[in-house]
């Protein structure tokens, strides 16, 4: 299955950015939807539905994100959805999301933008901008710094 769809929730987990052999650069994070209700006979508020997906980026999206995101963050996040089922010493459900847009939900804070300039493309950087700034990496298993490499996501059991 595959469908377009915005979620709003909150970054689960560090970010994790690498960089393939073929220079595709690949940013993921595990994020959290919880639906809150208010119970009005213990007059609290009580978390219902909680939803995980993994959430994969590519290419300057996936860059972005790992300078810009970290964990705890509450973000929107538009893409594709793809659920699949797995089997193996256990069997579960994997939830996804292909990004095709991620930014911070304004609900919960401020946040500033920057546009980012790619070294070599066509055109000339907007007067001001630091020419130093490199948005390509260098390699495989280059990272920005403060991203955490060894974040695994884990698949969520069907019960």
């Amino acid at each position: 299955m595959s469908d377009s769809l915005a979620v709003h929730g909150f970054v689960a987990t560090r970010p994790r950015h690498l960089v393939t052999e073929d220079g595709l650069p690949i940013t993921s994070f595990r994020l959290v939807t919880t639906r809150r209700r208010f119970n009005r006979q213990t007059s609290a508020w009580e978390s219902v539905d909680t939803n995980w997906y993994t959430v994969s980026a590519f290419r300057q999206l996936a860059r972005n994100v790992a300078s810009c995101v970290t964990k705890g963050d509450p973000v929107i996040v538009s893409g594709r959805l793809s659920v699949r089922e797995w089997e193996g010493e256990r069997s579960g459900v994997t939830v996804e999301i292909e990004a095709d847009a991620v930014g911070h939900d304004l609900g919960w804070g401020n946040s500033s933008f920057a546009r980012t300039v790619e070294r070599g493309s066509a055109g000339t950087a907007p007067s001001g901008a630091d020419e130093t700034a490199d948005t390509e990496t260098t390699g495989a298993g280059t990272e920005p710094a403060g991203i955490d490499t060894d974040a695994q996501d884990a698949a969520i059991p069907i019960a």
